[in-house]
């Protein structure tokens, strides 16, 4: 429940003491955490959030729509998290390009990349993905085998900035084209090709917000789960969602990737929930080691009772003994269930 003069973080569900609030010298602070573009920290300084792969996406091809009647250099979005925003495009003759913004994420290797729109008028509106996104050659990932790496998030993200473009011009139905210049040059220096992702990068973002990252906000987030009764760590949107619904009494925390220095005292009710990649490679680095698969999605998807998957949760109970251990289907559906 919503505490007297807390403030929710919109993007994340987080509530926001209002000691960090006190804290902030900006005037605008309550303006700005309420946008979903800034992080609040508990020394009352703000991180600003960037775009993900999925927004920026669907910039330049609302972009490009709009440029069919008329030149077009900012663009307005409708976020996954519900929150609009707008982002600076070129466009002009159903020719649009969006750079990705990647805000105060200093390891994000997309950050500048530009993704380019092609609109033409068409009987039915569709989206073709061409040269710089990659395609799906592993099981359990973002989409189907042999379709391009757009999520389903960011697919709908996309189609619905088409939409919205087309409402601004005289024609009903669009066939959109999108593809990164640089996407192959920068995938090689992501995961993808490792994975099972080729021949680009991949179009995601459940929320539409790339979320920073310093020590201190990791620092903000493990000091918060201390202080918890009933608490729920999860690793990313898709296990926040659920763990709400899963877990309505317990204070639900997104800590991403950053489970080092995570603990519990056994006098928490605590609970771990997500996605299992995350949580089993914190556990077990190597859990894909001698195995023939590139991911545990993949893993999972295709043998659910893989003797590793066991071997994971085993390591993961070595460094919370004290707290549950949930692993997620994609559809929220529990895979493993595991009790201290």
């Amino acid at each position: 429940m919503k505490k007297q003069n807390e403030i929710i973080d919109p993007v994340t569900g987080f509530a926001i003491p209002a000691s960090w609030i006190c804290k902030s010298e900006d005037p605008q602070i309550l303006e700005k955490v309420k946008s979903g573009r800034w992080v609040l920290l508990s020394d009352g300084s703000l991180l600003n959030r960037g775009y993900t792969t999925g927004t920026t996406a669907a910039a330049a091809c609302k972009g490009a729509v709009i440029s069919l009647t008329k030149p077009v250099d900012e663009v307005e979005i409708l976020t996954p998290s519900g929150i609009r925003v707008s982002l600076p495009v070129e466009g002009k003759d159903g020719i649009c390009s969006a750079t990705k913004e990647s805000g105060d994420h200093e390891f994000d290797v997309t950050s500048g990349m530009v993704i380019k729109a092609t609109a033409q008028p068409s009987n039915k509106t569709e989206l073709v993905a061409e040269k710089g996104i990659g395609r799906i050659l592993s099981k359990g990932l973002c989409a189907s085998l042999g379709k391009p790496a757009i999520s389903q998030s960011a697919r709908r993200e996309i189609i619905n900035a088409i939409e919205e473009g087309l409402k601004e011009t005289c024609f009903s139905a669009v066939k959109v084209k999108l593809n990164v210049p640089q996407g192959q040059e920068i995938a090689n220096r992501t995961l993808n090709p490792k994975v099972g992702v080729i021949g680009g990068i991949s179009i995601l973002g459940s929320t539409g917000f790339v979320e920073p990252w310093n020590e201190h906000m990791g620092e903000d987030r493990i000091a918060e789960i201390k202080m918890l009764d009933k608490v729920v760590v999860t690793t990313g949107r898709a296990g926040l969602k659920y763990s709400r619904i899963l877990f309505p009494n317990h204070k639900v925390i997104l800590v991403g990737n950053k489970m080092e220095g995570l603990q519990f005292n056994s006098k928490q009710d605590s609970i771990i929930c997500g996605m299992p990649a995350l949580i089993l490679k914190w556990g077990m680095p190597d859990i894909l080691e001698d195995t023939a698969y590139k991911t545990v999605a993949e893993m999972i998807e295709i043998q659910p009772t893989h003797p590793r998957i066991d071997d994971g949760i085993k390591k993961v109970r070595t460094k919370l003994p004290h707290t549950r251990i949930v692993l997620l289907r994609k559809d929220g559906s529990i895979l493993r269930d595991e009790r201290p």
